[in-house]
């Protein structure tokens, strides 16, 4: 069975429904301009939810070495970097705090998909991303991630990641069967796709997405 990941949760409820349905990895969001943002002190009360064998990832952008220790205190586990993390930052983050590092890239094509996979560096896992387009319909800037948005999944058929690998970008209960029969990746990650509206989960989405990616 493909592992799923789901990210962006802010409640008790949501984070108690991802750890039923047996998501392997829960995602919490520390920056500011996302809906799903969340201080260390926040964070912390919900990830004495997340029993021991599930991770608890950090979904960082650009993110310090202040912060990053904020996050480990709280009880986060593995650190997502969602920014312009060069390889060498990777491997420093990595080094300096010996937890997980996974790096997350958006893509959109074929040569998007080759420059992650080389600048991923150390990282444990690559989660393919859809790539951000620079605006919203209403002229603001984007995030690097959670934005519903899907990349065509075909041009990874036949492409040799040659490392761990995980997808994401516009994946929800009615589409993650077919993304998963079509390119086998190592894990799948949602966050958008099981929300009621921006920044707020929905256990029955939850519920759905994790039948989907098990049926």
């Amino acid at each position: 069975m493909t592992r799923f990941k789901i990210c962006g949760l802010s409640t008790p409820e949501t984070v108690d429904a991802a750890v039923s349905v047996g998501a392997f990895a829960l995602g919490f969001v520390f920056f500011p301009r996302s809906p799903r943002h969340l201080s260390p002190e926040q964070a912390a009360g919900l990830l004495v939810r997340v029993p021991e064998g599930r991770r608890r990832v950090a979904v960082l952008v650009d993110a310090d070495d202040a912060l990053i220790d904020a996050v480990l205190a709280a009880g986060i586990d593995t650190l997502q970097l969602h920014g312009a993390e060069t390889p060498e930052r990777i491997a420093a983050v990595a080094t300096r705090t010996r937890r997980p590092v996974w790096r997350a890239a958006g893509v959109a094509t074929q040569a998007d998909i080759r420059a992650a996979v080389a600048a991923a560096g150390p990282a444990e896992w690559l989660l393919l991303d859809a790539k951000a387009p620079r605006e919203t319909a209403s002229g603001e800037a984007t995030l690097p991630g959670g934005n519903g948005l899907a990349f065509d999944w075909r041009l990874l058929q036949g492409t040799n990641i040659g490392r761990p690998w995980g997808l994401g970008g516009g994946l929800a209960p009615g589409n993650v069967a077919e993304a998963i029969a079509a390119v086998q990746p190592g894990f799948v990650d949602v966050s958008s796709g099981v929300e009621s509206r921006s920044g707020v989960k929905s256990v029955e989405k939850i519920k759905a997405f994790a039948a989907a990616v098990m049926a």
